[in-house]
């Protein structure tokens, strides 16, 4: 089956858009969940009965459906007459990214400064946090029990670095940084700071009474909007791209093959999937990580609802194939003897295909043919990442998968320059590129 159309530098575009509408994982399930609806999908509720009475949004009967479960969105596309064991195509990816989270106590300063109590969250570059300014963005929960995403978006907060008059040594020696200490956020001056205020800030800001908020998952991102760069315009800078590139390729791939099987354009072989986890960052070990039985509980009730028994569920799994997609490692012109000599994907390159003996990475020969045969059939490039041997190799929700699940899982994903930092790069080109390869994928 052909893809039933190619994306080009428009979805670039979007994806830029969907950068900056998403400063949390929150906001990124949410706006993953309205892309979705447009194209047909409808939520299923983990706490409904999941059976062809229950509504017309029902797991059992075919079309689009989504399940939402804090920062995690799992996502599929049921094709008419799909049999209990299918097969799956999944796209795995987390919305996730490392920063500054705010601390249960978060009202802090002293010397007459306003500050906000931070713990650092995952592995960022802590130094590109630096002298940046900062939005608030996460979710609130109320006293009744009910949430309410917040996103104060415009200058609020600083981390200032420290003058080089009072660190002579700093571009010497180069910048250290105590995580405790130096990387709490300014936001005003007070000589009477006072517990609550950043909390009662933000009930003004959203319309809230005082007092209505009981709980909160908040986190600092930089305000800067992402940008094309370069002579040609042939670079993209931004934030979250680790993971929300992939997260917005998955959906778009998602989208775009439900509604060319709605309309009739071919059948699908497979049951198509989009599984954007949280907590990635930090192990994956929580009820919205990929290590924990979100994936497994829904694609399980899938097959149970449509009529299915174990033995359809277990027919289903071993017939499944899962793309983790999550960013990797572009060749640095400043660092180039930091990657494996051989192997030095570039960016609008195309998609790079990861590998690690160890497995840290979950591809093997099997699925690098799954995935070159679905490059080819959509005309996309892909290139190789391995590793320096000398340095240790960071690792993916595609070993978990595979593991937790017992399905085949392969590692993907895009190339890009300062990962981990509050601004990350990538080529233009290469979100589209990712996106194309998806639907090649997803179709079968």
């Amino acid at each position: 089956m052909s893809a039933p159309h190619r994306f080009d530098r428009g979805h670039t575009d979007d994806l830029m858009s969907f950068l900056a509408a998403s400063p949390s994982p929150y906001h990124a399930v949410a706006n993953t969940a309205e892309r979705l609806e447009k194209a047909g999908f409808r939520q299923v509720a983990e706490t409904d009965a999941w059976d062809a009475e229950t509504s017309a949004a029902s797991a059992a009967g075919s079309g689009g459906k989504y399940v939402l479960r804090g920062g995690a969105i799992v996502a599929w596309y049921v094709p008419e007459g799909a049999a209990p064991h299918t097969p799956f195509r999944i796209v795995g990816a987390h919305t996730d990214s490392p920063n500054l989270r705010v601390k249960p106590v978060p009202d802090i300063g002293g010397h007459g400064w306003r500050q906000v109590a931070v713990e650092i969250y995952g592995g960022p570059l802590l130094n590109s946090w630096l002298d940046r300014d900062l939005g608030l963005a996460g979710r609130l929960t109320l006293r009744d029990g009910t949430s309410r995403l917040v996103n104060i978006d415009r200058p609020l907060m600083r981390v200032p670095q420290l003058a080089i008059h009072l660190d002579r040594a700093v571009n010497t020696d180069g910048l250290k940084l105590d995580k405790q200490r130096h990387l709490q956020p300014i936001w005003g001056m007070s000589d009477d700071v006072r517990e609550g205020d950043l909390i009662a800030f933000l009930e003004e800001e959203s319309g809230l009474t005082p007092g209505e908020v009981t709980g909160w998952d908040l986190m600092v991102h930089s305000i800067e909007p992402p940008a094309y760069l370069g002579r040609d315009r042939e670079l993209v800078a931004g934030p979250r791209m680790d993971n929300l590139l992939s997260v917005h390729a998955a959906a778009a791939a998602l989208a775009s093959v439900a509604t060319s099987s709605a309309t009739g354009d071919g059948a699908l072989p497979y049951i198509p999937v989009l599984a954007a986890f949280d907590h990635e960052e930090n192990g994956s070990q929580s009820d919205t990580g990929a290590d924990g039985p979100l994936l497994g509980s829904v694609l399980e009730r899938s097959v149970f609802a449509r009529g299915g028994s174990y033995e359809d569920r277990a027919r289903a799994f071993a017939g499944t194939v899962c793309l983790s997609s999550d960013t990797g490692h572009a060749v640095h012109p400043n660092y180039a003897e930091r990657h494996d000599p051989t192997h030095h994907p570039r960016v609008n390159g195309g998609p790079i295909l990861k590998v690690n003996v160890n497995n840290r990475y979950a591809t093997d020969g099997s699925g690098r043919a799954v995935w070159a045969a679905a490059c080819d059939r959509a005309g996309v490039p892909f290139q190789n990442f391995v590793s320096n041997n000398s340095m240790p190799c960071g690792t993916t929700i595609g070993p978990i998968t595979a593991a937790r699940h017992g399905i085949k899982t392969v590692d993907i994903g895009v190339a890009i320059l300062s990962m981990h930092s509050a601004r990350e790069l990538c080529g233009a080109d290469d979100p589209h590129l990712l996106a194309n390869a998806l639907v090649a994928f997803l179709q079968g």
